[in-house]
Order: structure tokens, then sequence, then C-alpha cells
């Protein structure tokens, strides 16, 4: 092995010696020596016996540098037999070994980078969560605000724990707030919260609605609900002021209108008598904040209030018709000359038609539906509403809900004898008893069977090509 180390392929295999046998000795040395030394000259000729190829690389274990002797010792091989190993890096081309180094692709990742957060994500958000209940989560170290908003930004991110968290916050709210202080802070994050974190504005309004019940504290500057009313007024009075804004004053006015319509929805107050009640200043307020957005009618102020009728303008009808007021009939009559004159943009009055259209449709609800146990024809408008539809002779459709359903039903199973031996409620008739596929047609139409035979010669006609 130590003999054929460096030799190149056919090296030392000269006209005068042959392969050695498992039995043999090896060649005299002068002529491995002449061997080697023709192959060297072959290399360095263009025209020699065998093409020129490079010598082979160093073993990856050898050590770099000239010290091959040192790992020749270590290796364990022979001293003797070192002269019979040509050294690697005893030719020129080798004086000067270098390591090849792979290229390390370098990255830019640190674990010290600060966390990512999505574009509209509030950021206040408490670094000591972790996936366990709310509860679990407080260490009684925190304020009042940190406490707060940490249940804030927890019913963001999961939204379904309302239910089950919603009454261990209340009771850890009516431990802590005792002051009027306490009471207005907490007031002020629930609205910002609200009005600045996207999709937030119902699930403030259920939690409004819930402390409005669950705080106990009442002080002279009024309760929970009062306060709330009073932050809201606030915004509320510079409506003619946000809709002639800039895009930032005019978008964070959207939000608190949309946060006020959910508060007319969700907000409930209790009468005298035990009777649940909406608030009857959110409706008056909201048809105010119409007049201000229809007042500059802008995209963003247009698309603002479609939103807030989509979401109680079926409430806001009813509560009107019961007063005797034909507001909702004003406001579809101004969408309507806002439509021809306004310079809103297509898309925008494509939204307003729409709107018009759902209103027509009283609002795509339908009255007058009765249990299925009890509905009837004459009493359910949908009672028919899943019947399929089918078509007369002359393609003129019918339903279950037409008086000559009947006819027109038996006249289709006529025609069509669709089951010649079964009624319509699948009893047997009497009659030969065979089953309707037996006697089932199977002889072709004479144009079918032409095409057919046509299929069969060309097959036939290519097979033997």
């Amino acid at each position: 092995m130590s003999e054929s180390f460096d030799r190149t392929p056919g090296a030392g295999r000269g006209r005068g010696c042959g392969a050695p046998e498992s039995g043999g000795g090896a060649c005299p040395a002068g002529s491995a020596s002449r061997g080697s030394g023709s192959a060297e000259e072959q290399q360095h000729q263009p025209g020699g016996l065998f093409p020129q190829q490079e010598p082979l690389r160093p073993p990856k274990t050898a050590p770099l540098g000239t010290g091959m002797a040192e790992h020749l010792q270590k290796t364990g091989i022979p001293s003797g037999s070192q002269d019979k190993v040509s050294v690697l890096d005893s030719g020129p081309e080798m004086a000067e070994p270098q390591s090849a180094v792979d290229p390390v692709a370098k990255s830019n990742l640190s674990v010290k980078a600060p966390e990512f957060y999505p574009a509209g994500y509030n950021q206040n958000f408490n670094q000591n969560f972790t996936d366990s209940s709310f509860e679990d989560r407080c260490d009684g170290y925190l304020t009042l605000a940190e406490y707060v908003q940490d249940f804030l930004n927890h019913l963001t991110v999961q939204p379904g724990c309302f239910e089950m968290e919603i009454e261990q916050f209340a009771e850890t709210l009516n431990d802590w707030v005792i002051a009027d202080e306490a009471l207005q802070e907490l007031v002020e994050l629930i609205y910002q919260q609200a009005t600045s974190v996207p999709n937030f504005s119902y699930m403030g309004a259920r939690l409004c609605n819930y402390l409005s019940h669950h705080l106990t504290i009442s002080p002279q500057s009024g309760n929970f609900r009062q306060l709330l009313l009073q932050r809201c007024r606030t915004e509320y009075e510079n409506r003619d002021e946000a809709t002639k804004g800039d895009e930032t004053t005019r978008k964070q006015f959207h939000a608190f209108v949309l946060f006020l319509a959910e508060l007319y929805l969700n907000l409930q107050i209790k009468g005298t008598k035990g009777q649940v009640t909406r608030a009857e200043v959110l409706q008056e307020g909201l048809r105010e904040l119409l007049n201000a957005l229809f007042s500059n009618p802008v995209d963003s102020n247009l698309i603002c209030a479609v939103k807030l009728l989509k979401l109680t303008g079926s409430v806001l009808e009813d509560a009107w018709k019961e007063k005797g007021k034909n507001d909702m009939e004003e406001i579809i009559q101004r969408i309507e000359n806002i439509v021809l004159d306004a310079n809103c943009s297509r898309d925008v009055k494509h939204m307003l038609l729409k709107l018009v259209e759902l209103r027509s449709s009283n609002w795509g609800r339908v009255h007058g539906t009765t249990p299925h146990a009890e509905a009837t024809p004459e009493n359910d408008p949908n009672y028919f509403m899943n019947e399929p539809t089918f078509y007369t002779s002359d393609g003129v459709p019918f339903t279950a809900a037409d008086p000559d359903y009947q006819e027109k039903y038996q006249e289709l199973l006529e025609r069509e004898d669709l089951f010649p031996y079964y009624e319509e409620n699948g009893a047997e008739l009497s009659g030969p008893g065979e089953l309707y596929f037996d006697e089932i047609d199977d002889e072709m139409d004479p144009e079918i069977e032409e095409a057919f035979e046509k299929f069969c010669l060309e097959s036939e006609h290519k097979r033997k090509q």
C-alpha cells in the first residue's frame, strides 16, 4: 500500500515488471525507480503514453506544512518504509501548502434582537405574560393601570376568554378601585383601548356593559356608566371639527363613532320596573353623528356612515318608528342626494347604493316567522324556502308554493316516466313486478351507432398500421 501511495494511474507498471502476486516479492528497487521516473517523464510530456493527470491530493488527516516525517512516526509507519513513500510536499508545486477553508455565510440574526410586532398591534403588552390564565399571570405587584392594560391586551389577543375571566376581573377591580381618580383612570384606559385598537370596539362595549352592572363603587362624580358617557361626550362635541380635520383626526373620530354604535347595541340600562332598555342619549347622538358625517361627504366619512348604518340601522329605525319619527327616511333621502351630487369615488357610491338596497329589504330581516312545529304556508313566508324548483314542458318554473303545484308535478312525472312501477311515496304498484333498470333499452340511436362503428374502424386501421 505504501509503494503505490502517490502514484498516478499506470505508474510503476513498467515494461519489465508485472503486478506483484500474493506470494511473490516486489520489483527491484532499480526497476521501481526507473518505472516511477518514466512515469514522471510521461507526465511532463504532452504526447506521452498516458494522459497528463494531476497528482493525488494529500490525505486530510495529514498535518499541514513540512512535518510529514513527524506525522508518519505518530501514525506508526516504520522509518525504513519512509523512503518508499513519496513525500507530498517535496515538489515545487506543493512547497507551500495552503488549507482550504470553506466559506461560511454570516447571518445578521441575533438572539438579542427586539421582539417583532405586526403593524397595528398594541406594543404596550406585558412581557411577563405566559399562556396560563389571566388570574395566574397577575403577580400582585402591578399598578391599577398596568393590571387593567394587561387584561385589555389579553382580551385583544384571546377574546374567547371574556366569559371565563370577566368575573374575576370585576371582583379584583371592586377591591382595587375605591377612589374617584381610580375609576376615571379605568374609564380612560378602556376608552383608549376601544378606540385605538382595531376590532376591539365590540369587546370594549361588552366590557363596559358588564362593569356598569358589577362595579360597586359609586362616587359623587358619577358611577362607571356615567363617567363613560361623559368621556364619550367630550369627543362627541368636537364632531364638526373632526369630520373636517386631517386624515389622522378623521380616523380617530371614525373609531369613536363605531365604538359609540357598539355601546348603543350592548350597553343595557335597567329601568325601575326591571325592564332592560338602551341608552336614549346614544340614539340621539348617533343621529347627530350621521349628520356630521354627511355634512362633509368625503370618502372616509361616507364609508364610516355606511358601517354605522349597517351595524345599527335596523335597531335605529325600529326605535324611531316606535316614536313616530321618519328619521331613517330622511337619512336614505340624503344618501340618494349624495350619490347624485357628491364628488365621491365610484366604489363609495356603489356602497351607498347597496346600503339603500339593504334598507329596502328591511335590513335583511324577515318578520312573521314561527316555530317549525307551528309553521304553515299561511303564517310562515319561509315555509317553501328550501323547496326545489321544477320546470314544465314549456320551461316555466314552478315550486311547491304555486297553487297548481300538484297538477304540474304529476304532468312532470308522466312526461319523464321516471318511475314506471313505483308510486311517488315508494310503494310498489301492481304490475309485471320487474325492476325499472331491467327494462332499460340497451339499443343505441342510429346516430350514436354510426359514430361508434366509425370509431371502431378507425381504431382497427391504426392498429394495423
